[in-house]
């Protein structure tokens, strides 16, 4: 994997080095909106203690809800693959929609019709002037990569993307692939 300049669709890989951090430690981020006015991403690795029905309790599928970041973290904002079925979608990239009529998607979880393979929901997203996230490549706490997992991204099976990207990324990415999470437990 390359180092690439960021656009929506890409993903935020963050490095080693961000450490103490609890939102962007470990953190691999979808970017669904890169333009002059800012960036917009979901963190796609970082499971809530919630489900779905816990927080709209007429909706009674058992989803995992997703830390998407530090921003606005009482909204809820979803992914999907089914733009057809949802109304005002908007397409990130490779069949990966942002958004869309909420109306239209708890009708369609109440009626069984989407049963969670094809959305994913978060609480929150990240977000950031344009200016604050060059500083921040610049600085090194990100590693910009293409995304290949379009196909995986709403699946329960991102748990581990990060430490996938880092072995990746290989070089002494490589060795932080396994390192813990806290380095003093090393």
């Amino acid at each position: 994997m390359k180092n690439v300049i960021p656009e929506k669709g890409n993903l935020l890989v963050s490095e080693p080095s961000v450490i103490g951090d609890d939102s962007f430690s470990r953190s691999v981020i979808l970017l669904t909106e890169f333009n002059t006015e800012g960036v917009v991403g979901f963190i796609l690795n970082k499971p809530l203690d919630c489900t779905l029905d816990q927080l709209i309790p007429e909706i009674s599928l058992k989803l995992e809800v997703y830390q998407g970041g530090p921003v606005e973290t009482d909204n809820l904002y979803f992914l999907h693959n089914i733009p057809d079925l949802i109304p005002e979608s908007h397409l990130i990239e490779d069949g990966i929609y942002w958004g869309g009529d909420f109306h239209a998607v708890s009708d369609l979880l109440k009626k069984g019709i989407i049963t969670g393979e094809e959305i994913k929901f978060f609480l929150g997203y990240s977000g950031w002037e344009r200016s604050q996230l060059e500083n921040e490549l610049d600085s090194h706490s990100w590693v910009v990569v293409e995304n290949t997992d379009s196909k995986d991204l709403l699946s329960d099976n991102m748990h581990d993307i990060w430490k996938k990207k880092m072995k990746n990324l290989g070089g002494a990415y490589e060795l932080w692939s396994n390192a813990p999470e806290n380095p003093s437990y090393n």
